[in-house]
């Protein structure tokens, strides 16, 4: 079983006193305590951003650590990689995330580790990346198309509701053939994907929501609060 877990927003940079999403993605795993890897690529490896991720993870039922390409603490990033339960791909500039990522040859290493049945997920450039392609601001001020691993077809558009340009630019390029249609999340939710399709949409937040997007067409996709579970 091949899974990915993409966020619109939301998880401990985010939300740091709300856990539903980051518990949802380890209760994926059916270990006891799964190995746990942040990619924060895409930030520069931001020591910020991973003290964030080990300031939550430490503390919950699971073995974490990081993977940084800017300090790189291995020579056998394939060996570390695949040895992993979870990669979580922390948010940033989602076109520098792919070019460190295939200068590495970690967009080769990642793929593998999918087809292994490791479970992949991130937020924001961690949630695009996944998609054939999408919206990204990493060229500048404006929203503009950009590709990416194409594990899972289609494109992605995070911060659906958090960033007011999103909406439209995203509806816009799907409307005039720029980009595919796909999925949009809004701040605090979750599109959980199984062997490349659509197994369900969670949140954080009570009313947070995500979308199918097609040509001239949006559709609010039925969305569970991960609060009324606890």
């Amino acid at each position: 079983m091949k899974q990915i877990i993409a966020m619109g927003g939301g998880g401990f940079s985010m939300e740091p006193e709300n856990p539903l999403l980051d518990r949802y993605i380890l209760k994926q795993s059916k270990k006891d305590r799964p190995k746990i890897c942040f990619i924060g690529t895409a930030s520069g490896d931001a020591d910020s951003y991973i003290e964030r991720f080990y300031s939550f993870f430490q503390n919950e039922a699971c073995e974490p650590s990081h993977l940084s390409l800017f300090k790189p603490h291995t020579r056998d990033i394939k060996k570390f990689i695949l040895d992993q339960d979870i990669l979580y791909v922390g948010g940033g500039n989602t076109k520098n995330l792919m070019a460190l990522w295939k200068e590495w040859e970690l967009d080769i290493i990642i793929r593998e580790a999918y087809n292994n049945g490791i479970i992949l997920a991130g937020i924001s450039a961690g949630s695009l990346c996944w998609f054939e392609e999408g919206t990204t601001d990493s060229f500048g001020d404006e929203l503009e198309p950009i590709s990416c691993l194409g594990l899972i077809s289609g494109s992605n558009c995070p911060h659906y509701d958090g960033e007011e340009d999103r909406r439209p630019v995203y509806q816009k390029f799907i409307n005039e053939g720029v980009i595919g249609a796909g999925y949009a999340a809004d701040d605090g939710v979750a599109l959980h994907f199984i062997d490349e399709k659509l197994y369900s949409v969670v949140s954080s937040r009570p009313h947070a929501s995500g979308y199918r997007v097609d040509k001239n067409k949006e559709e609010k996709l039925s969305t569970t609060y991960l609060g009324f579970e606890n």
